[in-house]
């Protein structure tokens, strides 16, 4: 592990990482996409808290842009009088891995504590599905929602997009991709370590890039399987920090964690938005690594990190006052 002048790792995350190195696990680039996929789902009963009981729960299927795209509805147990707020919930995984049973917890969590409606959307993978189906499959998703919201009975002026890792990009670029849509009316953005910069050009990749779950070589193994024409790494439905115009988007959550080689770019991002006069706000865990957030068992600042997420989403689509 690299040094990090004046910080170190919360100790939860060290003693987790001690663990996983002597238990010799397997690099993600090291796998196959399949063993990659089964491995990051094993992990969730070691990592992650038992998900909690919501108000309802149902599996659907909408048309996508080449066939059908898997959705899970949250609903939390009690909501207020009239239709309920929403997030639309892109999971992580670099593009190639991740489902909707890999963050359900997290999904269970986001509804109850902010008390709203989260439709998880299980976009297609790569390398099976390259650039751009997972983002296409994110929009078709959200314009999905958009018009069947008397059905979902949720408030059109009310849904939020978000997700982690790969799914904050996803969040991102459906929010840019969605700006000049009349059809579309976003809320708010929830980007939670979000790539940005699919080039990789951040000094934390370099500087995070060993050690700390998720290395260099992983990102480049994501990436290679995704964005398998290099050219297109530099759209902004593959890099939103490279995006010419970054105004007139949802206001922005954007969370980071210190020992993340995505670090450099989730800020860089934040900053960009304001600049643009976009509202953003902004938080980094500086002391955690990529991932954390799902690792609630054995890190208690992950279950920090869910309900600071929960309490920006409440507070952004909270109901105006008549």
């Amino acid at each position: 592990m690299q040094a990090h002048t004046a910080l170190e790792l919360d100790p939860q995350t060290r003693a987790l990482l001690e663990a996983l190195a002597k238990s010799g696990s397997v690099p993600t680039h090291k796998l196959s996409p399949l063993q990659a996929r089964q491995a990051y789902l094993a992990r969730r009963d070691t990592l992650q808290p038992q998900p909690p009981s919501v108000g309802k729960v149902s599996n659907i299927t909408i048309d996508g842009p080449t066939g059908e795209i898997g959705l899970r509805l949250y609903y939390p147990a009690a909501s207020g009088p009239g239709p309920s707020p929403a997030l639309v919930y892109f999971h992580g995984g670099g593009f190639v891995i991740g489902d909707l049973d890999t963050h359900d917890g997290l999904c269970r969590e986001l509804c109850n504590q902010a008390n709203c409606v989260v439709i998880a959307v299980d976009y297609r993978l790569a390398p099976e599905h390259p650039y751009p189906a997972a983002a296409l499959d994110c929009l078709a998703a959200t314009r999905w929602v958009h018009a069947n919201t008397a059905t979902l009975q949720i408030d059109p002026k009310r849904i939020a997009v978000g997700g982690d890792s790969a799914g904050g990009q996803l969040a991102a670029v459906v929010a840019l991709a969605s700006r000049e849509d009349p059809n579309v009316d976003l809320a708010f953005q929830l980007l939670i370590y979000p790539i940005t910069d699919a080039l990789m050009q951040s000094d934390s990749i370099d500087r995070n890039g060993e050690g700390y779950l998720l290395g260099k070589r992983d990102l480049a193994y994501y990436y290679d399987h995704y964005f398998q024409d290099l050219d297109v790494r530099r759209e902004a439905l593959a890099s939103p920090l490279l995006a010419d115009n970054l105004s007139g988007l949802p206001p922005a959550f954007v969370l980071t964690a210190g020992f993340d080689p995505l670090h450099d770019e989730g800020l860089a991002y934040a900053n960009a938005l304001s600049n643009a006069g976009t509202t953003c706000h902004y938080v980094c865990f500086a002391r955690q690594v990529h991932g954390f957030i799902l690792m609630g068992k054995v890190i208690d600042e992950a279950n920090l990190a869910v309900s600071l997420c929960a309490s920006a989403l409440k507070r952004a689509l909270k109901k105006e006052s008549a």
